[in-house]
C-alpha cells in the first residue's frame, strides 16, 4: 500500500505541508550530488523536491546558487526530461512566477491553449491575477493583457480582459435587476447580448454572483449554465462556465479538470501537473474530495490506472514509495 504524501486529510485543505528542522544546505548538496557525473540520481532529487513546501524549495534553490554557483531550474532542466523534467520544475517556480509562465506557454506556444488561460484566470482572486500580471511583466518584460489582446480575438478576447481587471462586488438591492438583465440578455430576446454576460460574470464578487445565479433560476426557470450553453459555444462558453463553476464550488470545478485530464484518449499531462502543483499547498484535499464524488473512484487510483500517463512521476510527488522513473 502507497503512503502518501500529498494524500493526508488536513483541515485546511493543502496537501504539502514544510518540512520540520528544515536546513536547505544539505538539501542544496543532496541535489548537487544527484545532478553530478555521469548519470542522475532521480529519487534522491524526488525525495527533496516533494517533502518540501514550495517556500522551502526557494530557499534551497538559493542555497544551491550560493554553494555551486548554479541556477537549480537550469541545472534540472539540463539534467532531466519528458515529464519527470515537467513536473519537477513546475514544483521549483514560485506560484505566481509558475502562473505566470504556464499563461506565457499558452499565449507564446505554438498555437494559443485557450483551456490554460480561462483555467488560470477563471480560478484566481483579484489579488493573485495582480501579482500574476506583475511576474509576468517582470519575467518577459511584456504586459499580460496586450499579450492576450494579440493572440485572441472576439467576445473571447473581452472576456479574458475583463477578468484581468478588478472585480468589484454591488449591492445585494442589485441581484434580481442584474438576474434580469441576463435573463433578457440570453432567454427573452432572440441574439444573446454577450456584453451583458461578460460584464456581469467578470465584475461582480463570487457572493453577489451567487445571489444573480438563484434570482436567474428563479426567473428563467433554468440554471444559469443551460443558458450559457445553448446560447454560446466555443472558448467563450467555455470560459464562461468556467467563472460559473469556480464561483459555485472552486474544488469541483478543478476536480472536472483533473477529470478530463485523466478521462478518455490520451492523458493531458499538463494540466493534471498544473492542477496538482498549484493546488498542492491551498486545497488539494478538498479538490480530492470532489473528484471522489464524481469519478467514483480516488484521484490516486484513477492516477495509477491511467496507462497514458508517466505514472511514476506523480506517485513520486504523492507517495514516498521507491519509484524508478521511466523516461518519456
Amino acid at each position: 500500500s502507497y503512503s502518501c504524501l500529498f494524500f493526508q486529510r488536513d483541515e485546511d485543505g493543502s496537501s504539502v505541508k514544510s518540512a520540520l528542522s528544515f536546513d536547505p544546505t544539505p538539501d542544496a548538496q543532496v541535489l548537487y550530488k544527484a545532478m553530478k557525473g555521469f548519470g542522475t540520481d532521480e529519487q534522491a532529487i524526488i525525495d527533496v523536491l516533494t517533502k518540501r513546501s514550495n517556500a522551502q524549495r526557494q530557499q534551497i534553490a538559493r542555497s544551491f546558487k550560493e554553494q555551486f554557483g548554479k541556477d537549480l531550474i537550469t541545472s534540472l532542466q539540463s539534467e532531466l526530461s519528458g515529464k519527470f523534467e515537467r513536473l519537477l520544475v513546475a514544483l521549483m517556480y514560485p506560484p505566481f512566477k509558475y502562473d505566470a509562465k504556464e499563461l506565457h506557454d499558452a499565449v507564446k506556444g505554438l498555437g494559443t491553449s485557450e483551456g490554460v488561460i480561462i483555467e488560470i484566470l477563471a480560478s484566481r482572486t483579484k489579488v493573485q491575477i495582480k501579482e500574476i500580471i506583475k511576474a509576468y511583466k517582470e519575467e518577459y518584460g511584456s504586459n499580460l493583457e496586450e499579450d492576450i489582446k494579440s493572440d485572441t480575438t472576439g467576445y473571447f478576447e473581452q472576456i479574458l480582459v475583463c477578468l484581468l481587471q478588478v472585480r468589484t462586488s454591488l449591492s445585494p438591492v442589485t441581484d434580481v435587476l442584474k438576474s434580469q438583465a441576463l435573463y433578457a440578455a440570453g432567454e427573452k430576446i432572440r441574439g444573446t447580448d454577450e456584453i451583458q454576460f461578460i460584464t456581469v460574470l467578470c465584475t461582480r464578487s463570487a457572493t453577489h454572483l451567487l445571489r444573480v445565479f438563484d434570482e436567474y433560476q428563479k426567473l428563467a426557470n433554468k440554471s444559469l449554465e443551460d443558458s450559457i450553453r445553448s446560447e454560446t459555444h466555443g472558448s467563450l462558453e467555455d470560459a464562461m462556465l468556467a467563472i460559473v463553476k469556480c464561483t459555485r464550488n472552486i474544488h469541483a470545478y478543478f476536480a472536472e479538470r483533473l477529470y478530463h485530464a485523466l478521462k478518455g484518449a490520451g492523458t493531458r499531462d499538463g494540466t493534471l501537473i498544473r492542477v496538482i502543483v498549484s493546488r498542492s499547498e491551498i486545497d488539494l484535499n478538498l479538490i480530492k474530495a470532489e473528484f471522489l464524488k464524481i469519478a467514483g473512484k480516488s484521484l490516486s487510483t484513477m492516477i495509477v490506472v491511467s496507462s497514458s500517463f508517466g505514472v511514476w512521476a506523480l506517485l513520486s510527488l504523492f507517495c514516498g514509495e521507491e519509484l524508478s522513473p521511466a523516461r518519456s
